[in-house]
């Protein structure tokens, strides 16, 4: 009875859409067929299963369950609390980890929850430099992260590698409050225990920002920050392959007591997202972030994050096999950071230059970057969404040659003025949709017939 009710109300939904309002449903079928004919390259985004997608379209968001389970301020929670549970204990094991906050919006409100429970205006904070590889909410001058605090950023050396001896000098120096490890755009292993050590070393708070490997850490691919990190945060969406969303995780130290004795670490946070920064959960985001974590914890997904790293180690091979200058020269992880100026071209002509070709990948900045954050010297390519799909190694040099022969028949006017040549971007354009209709949006048909 339940099955058939459910799939009653996701079709009717879907018939009223497109009957009550046809300009919306057009646009929504316009980028799913966009999304189906491109070859999606980022680093930032991946797809979401269909089985996640569908959880958002759920009747729990008709509930209002301010609070946790258990101890809610609101009424008709029976179930609400069941799936909030679940979810929770579904990311612990996942992770490995003694303590999960599932309510948390995003990964920014994450690091903005930490960072506002442990520091008060004018600390210190310690994170990446943004136009190093940090994110905004590591301290940068444009976040509230970076006006609020005394925001210190550490960077990277000439060949983009992290030096940790240079952080803890920094760190000896300004005496932060809080440092902040983890990346957007660093293609190496990060070293949490060695971070670790760092902030100890000054009596700081170690946050472990994780977003971009999550699904790696998950499957063992990448070193955990679990027991190292007094906090770890993530997104749910860029490599665990779940709806939009975000996670506080703790390890062995859930129990610790902060310095005035007030708190464990776990209550610090529980208390810190609801009621300290935010309100009422997003109930269905909750449940299909249940419905993630339910998948990444099955064989299938290991082999896939296998594929992940391996697809990025082989596409980082070409490029360099092919005369381009790739940071660090290589990849330990999902991503590729390619220095397009020494062809002659901005990362942002290459970015827009590849989209006209149906190719996604996104401008970034470079070790020594003299370009600006809008146009940098560098392109960032990632392999979570082609993993998805299905795609091997052996495919790599396929998709390498087809960004290589956009970027060298593109003549750049200045940093974003180019163009490219005749018939080059129909050509990709349709090697681009033969690849993406034999490695389509992955779909999860059950072929089982429902009553």
């Amino acid at each position: 009875m339940k099955a058939r009710l459910l799939h009653k109300h996701v079709a009717n939904a879907i018939d009223l859409l497109h009957d009550e309002d046809r300009e919306l449903y057009d646009l929504l079928e316009d980028e799913y067929e966009r999304q189906s004919e491109v070859l999606t390259m980022v680093a930032a985004s991946s797809i979401a299963h269909p089985s996640a997608l569908i959880c958002e379209s759920m009747a729990q968001m008709n509930v209002t369950a301010e609070g946790y389970p258990g101890a809610r301020f609101h009424a008709g929670c029976r179930v609400i609390d069941k799936i909030e549970q679940l979810a929770i204990d579904r990311a612990k094991h996942a992770f490995k980890a003694q303590y999960a906050n599932v309510q948390v919006h995003s990964a920014t409100t994450a690091n903005q929850i930490v960072m506002c429970s442990v520091m008060q205006a004018g600390d210190t904070l310690l994170g990446m430099d943004l136009n190093c590889g940090g994110h905004l909410t590591h301290g940068a001058k444009p976040s509230i992260s970076g006006q609020y605090f005394d925001a210190v950023g550490y960077g990277i050396n000439d060949s983009g590698d992290i030096e940790y001896d240079h952080i803890q000098a920094l760190a000896e120096e300004r005496r932060p409050k809080l440092i902040i490890c983890g990346t957007t755009a660093y293609p190496r292993f990060i070293d949490f225990k060695r971070f670790r050590e760092i902030a100890d070393s000054v009596g700081a708070y170690l946050l472990a920002d994780i977003t971009h490997i999550a699904g790696l850490v998950v499957a063992g691919l990448h070193p955990s920050p679990i027991d190292h990190a007094h906090f770890t945060t993530t997104c749910t969406h860029k490599q665990l392959f779940g709806v939009r969303g975000g996670l506080i995780l703790i390890g062995k130290e859930h129990e610790t007591l902060t310095a005035d004795g007030k708190f464990t670490l776990a209550q610090l946070m529980q208390k810190g997202v609801f009621p300290f920064f935010q309100g009422a959960p997003n109930l269905n985001q909750i449940s299909a972030k249940a419905r993630g974590f339910d998948l990444v914890l099955k064989p299938e997904f290991r082999e896939m994050a296998k594929r992940i790293t391996g697809n990025a180690k082989a596409l980082a091979k070409w490029f360099v096999e092919n005369g381009y200058l790739v940071v660090t020269g290589g990849t330990d992880n999902h991503l590729v950071v390619v220095d397009v100026l020494s062809k002659g071209i901005t990362g942002f002509v290459a970015e827009k230059a590849l989209e006209e070709c149906n190719i996604v990948v996104n401008k970034n900045r470079i070790p020594g970057d003299q370009k600006s954050a809008f146009v940098t010297s560098g392109i960032r390519i990632g392999a979570n969404s082609m993993a998805m799909k299905g795609m091997e190694s052996d495919l790599m040099p396929k998709c390498g040659d087809l960004i290589h022969r956009v970027l060298s028949n593109t003549k750049a006017i200045d940093d974003r003025k180019y163009e490219i040549a005749a018939g080059v971007k129909e050509s990709v354009q349709l090697e681009v949709r033969e690849l993406c209709k034999a490695y389509p949006i992955p779909a999860y048909v059950h072929t089982g017939d429902v009553e």
